[in-house]
């Protein structure tokens, strides 16, 4: 028997993970004080872009001895900077059980081809942290934002420890408690937990970064765009806002915008605390019905952002087809957008929960999730 269709709708159905959904209080309005049209080496484009070097710093605790710099390519460019410049002058623990984190795999091994050893869990599972060598250099991402499973807390990491930490935090910054002593690079992008504009990437350093940069010359080229030091010294201007090329002035904006909105409600434990309520409601919604569940298998390692979804029906004849169309019934509604998994994930759902993202909105989406789901079974079996 068919499902009553809901009546109360989202009043933002944006569930993306990236680009994530705006602020709640934006307005185009208010990025009316970008510099348009002017350089941004000019003193009102420096000045913003070191705005949002300090805001960043203030709001994740970033601690004063550590360097953040505005770089290009979103998380993307700033990952592969830290790969590309670093890399090399050890062997390397090349970490993934996700999507994103083997593209780094992939480029540390057949790019690069530095001294690497692999370690690989499946989507759902985490890899043992405690398992790795830190003497050598370790790569890993803190949140798979297509797995939907996070580092639970960095214990895993020693204190002392002779390589460096070099971790892809693009869906987890601004969501998640980042212990800063125990990782020395860490990277992420405006477009994830704020909900900024695409392209800028924020690369974040800590001081044995910062000496392994000045001691230690890659022996591939490097493109201009991933030199950070010069003469054997780090390029300070980088990290006051004196960008490697030409940033969105309009974007910077932006971000400013979403980091006085973030400090509005509570900073980063208010921040948290609207995902993991965002989360949660998700969470519960699974809990009570025995047709879906969370990818991540253990609770522990479950994503407050990127909560990845799988459906487990016995009468679901073809995963990938089922998923794909409750997500286009979802679309279709105007209630939940671009909330497949990701393409190479496993079949399912994948539904952004990131601070920006109001729990109404969830809440009044997941009986439509509930009304698509039967009526996919509905079909199905009209069809067999």
């Amino acid at each position: 028997m068919a499902m009553t269709k809901p009546t109360a709708r989202p009043q933002n159905p944006r569930f993306s993970s990236g680009p994530c959904a705006k602020i709640p209080t934006f307005d185009l309005n208010a990025l009316s004080d970008a510099p348009l049209g002017r350089s941004h080496r000019a003193a009102v484009g420096k000045a913003k872009l070191k705005q949002a070097i300090e805001d960043t710093r203030e709001i994740l605790g970033v601690p004063a001895d550590y360097r953040i710099g505005i770089v290009p390519a979103s998380d993307t460019g700033a990952y592969e900077m830290a790969m590309w410049t670093m890399l090399g002058e050890r062997p390397a623990e090349m970490v993934a059980w996700e999507s994103f984190g083997a593209g780094w795999v992939t480029d540390a091994v057949k790019q690069l081809k530095i001294d690497a050893q692999v370690h690989t869990a499946a989507y759902g599972e985490i890899v043992d942290m405690a398992a790795l060598d830190y003497d050598n250099d370790v790569c890993f991402t803190w949140n798979g934002t297509t797995s939907g499973v996070r580092m639970p807390d960095g214990d895993a990491i020693p204190a002392e420890r002779a390589g460096l930490t070099i971790c892809d935090a693009t869906s987890a910054a601004f969501a998640q408690d980042l212990p800063w002593d125990k990782l020395d690079v860490t990277t992420f992008s405006w477009q994830k937990v704020l909900g900024g504009e695409a392209a800028h990437g924020m690369l974040i350093l800590s001081p044995r970064a910062v000496e392994r940069l000045e001691t230690y010359t890659p022996p591939w080229p490097l493109p201009k765009i991933f030199r950070l030091t010069k003469g054997g010294k780090l390029i300070d201007g980088i990290f006051v806002g004196e960008t490697i090329n030409t940033p969105s002035m309009l974007a910077v904006e932006d971000y400013l915008l979403a980091l006085d909105w973030a400090r509005s409600v509570g900073g980063l434990k208010g921040l948290m605390a609207r995902a993991d309520g965002n989360a949660q409601a998700i969470w519960d919604f699974c809990a009570a019905r025995d047709w879906i569940d969370n990818l991540a298998v253990d609770p522990a390692t479950r994503s407050n952002t990127s909560v990845c979804l799988k459906f487990t029906d016995d009468r679901i004849k073809d995963g990938a087809a089922f998923a794909k169309t409750v997500a286009k019934r979802l679309e279709a509604e105007g209630v939940a957008l671009d909330v497949g998994a990701y393409r190479d994930a496993p079949a399912g759902l994948r539904i952004w929960c990131g601070g920006t993202v109001e729990t109404g909105n969830i809440a009044a989406m997941l009986p439509w999730l509930d009304w698509a789901f039967h009526e996919e079974i509905e079909a199905q079996s009209a069809a067999a």
